[in-house]
């Protein structure tokens, strides 16, 4: 007779397993995930079984600014999104070191080995600059005459790869999957011509997406134009030819700086005039700025309290849903409150947000600095969508100081010029781009829809679950 659970246990909350099912790893998750794949469409082959030599751990480099973008970039975890992309508009960082044999090659995976994002992955395509990557990554190379690799990454897509990585991580504080544990990964093998066919569903949806992420960036961009018609700001056209590079400015125009961008460039940004009178950032600000907490980082768990990074601010001001983090140490002094505006002061300077969820507590990190804004002068999302525009972004590249890395410290970011019109046209003005960024981020969420209709589709066809 087959054993009965007692009425008074909760089912879903049990599972009763035969010893035949038993195979290396005992912790219910993995038998739970072994059921689930038992009986995929196609048979299984494992990961080590398809590459072409070891897998290989990346490079341990620090990161350095990259201001050049033809210049080596170095792709970390924090690099690749929940979709396995990376930006291109985004120039990331580069470090001192490049050596050869850390340098990516076309359809080389790359899957996260430890953190929070532990087996996120991505694949290596063309790009107009050398890559090379990180030690938390691991480089996989696929045997093309035994799997496609577009297919291995499309696998690693789905819900089912996603259930087997938390299934397979070591729980400890840093949780992380080996290079041999990667290889223990048992894929569900189709052949070539279904491969291929689940490649282009999902190369086709990607495509899609990136076609509704290139409307919502046209869109995004037009923001400068409707912001600086309304600010009747007409930003000069700078020259870049050799004899623009040589110019010469009296001893009584100096600031205190000697370099020559920051005096170049910053008589540009003082000349240019508006229809309205101009204020600096100190006149509109309740306190000197605040700096961010300095705390480590750790794993985010549901209902912790968030450690906002510069790395966690996009470029557009908004706040990146992967990736989160916690804190060390949490003190009350650094809690955000609504409609609080913080600058990055080093690493990806200049950048801004506005802190508008108060659902989830969140703290800010060291590297960000938080002013007091006097909402009774200027409109906090008007401040933040001028700090986000190209005239406040040439003001950053004028004025950050140069260095290995970048930075502005407090006192520059209070010498801010910025137009002030009376409170009821910012609030009209902000009402405008708050239309415009909502009608961007619904063709992103399009995009981001089109994308796991696919990956549902090809996750049907590889398990052929209804």
């Amino acid at each position: 007779m087959d054993y009965q659970v007692p009425k008074q246990i909760d089912k879903d909350k049990i599972f009763i397993v035969m010893r035949s099912e038993l195979q290396g790893r005992t912790d219910p998750k993995m038998i739970l995930y072994n059921r689930k794949v038992k009986n995929s469409t196609y048979n299984k082959i494992r990961l080590k079984d398809i590459l072409i030599g070891k897998p290989q751990y990346g490079a341990s480099e620090s990161g350095q600014n990259r201001n050049d973008p033809t210049s080596p970039r170095y792709i970390r975890i924090t690099d690749i999104d929940e979709y396995g992309l990376i930006s291109h508009e985004d120039l990331g960082v580069t470090a001192n070191l490049t050596d050869e044999k850390y340098v990516l090659h076309e359809n080389d995976i790359l899957i996260a080995r430890s953190g929070a994002t532990v087996g996120k992955s991505y694949i290596h395509k063309k790009s107009p600059y050398i890559c090379f990557f990180a030690g938390y990554l691991i480089r996989f190379v696929i045997n093309t005459q035994k799997a496609l690799p577009d297919y291995v990454f499309a696998y690693t897509q789905t819900e089912t790869y996603k259930e087997w990585v938390n299934a397979i991580q070591r729980p400890s504080g840093q949780p992380n999957i080996n290079a041999e544990e990667y290889k223990s990964l048992e894929i569900p093998l189709p052949p070539l011509d279904t491969q291929y066919e689940i490649v282009s569903i999902i190369q086709t949806a990607y495509s899609d997406k990136k076609t509704k992420e290139l409307e919502a960036q046209q869109i995004l961009e037009s923001i400068d134009t409707y912001l600086l018609n309304e600010l009747g700001i007409i930003i000069p056209k700078i020259a870049t030819n050799i004899n623009s590079r040589i110019f010469y400015i009296q001893r009584g125009e100096l600031e205190d700086r000697l370099d020559p961008i920051f005096n170049k460039n910053y008589s540009i940004f003082k000349n240019i005039t508006s229809c309205y009178q101009w204020k600096t950032l100190n006149d509109l600000v309740l306190n000197n700025g605040q700096y961010g907490a300095n705390e480590s980082a750790i794993d985010y768990t549901e209902g912790s309290v968030r450690y906002i990074r510069i790395t966690d601010i996009d470029e557009w001001g908004n706040l990146k849903p992967e990736d989160k983090k916690s804190a060390s140490s949490i003190n009350s002094a650094y809690l955000l409150r609504y409609n609080d505006i913080l600058f990055a002061r080093s690493g990806s300077v200049g950048r801004c947000y506005i802190h508008k969820d108060l659902s989830e507590p969140s703290i800010y990190a060291g590297y960000l600095i938080r002013f007091d804004i006097d909402t009774n002068i200027i409109d906090p999302d008007y401040l933040f969508y001028y700090c986000n525009s190209k005239l406040y972004k040439f003001w950053v590249n004028t004025i950050q100081r140069p260095a290995v890395q970048a930075n502005i410290n407090a006192k520059e970011y209070r010498s801010l010029r910025i137009p002030l019109p009376p409170l009821s046209i910012q609030q009209e003005i902000a009402k405008q781009i708050t239309a415009i960024r909502q009608k961007a981020k619904a063709l992103q969420e399009e995009g981001k829809a089109i994308l796991e209709r696919a990956k549902k589709e090809v996750e049907q066809m590889i398990m052929g679950e209804a």
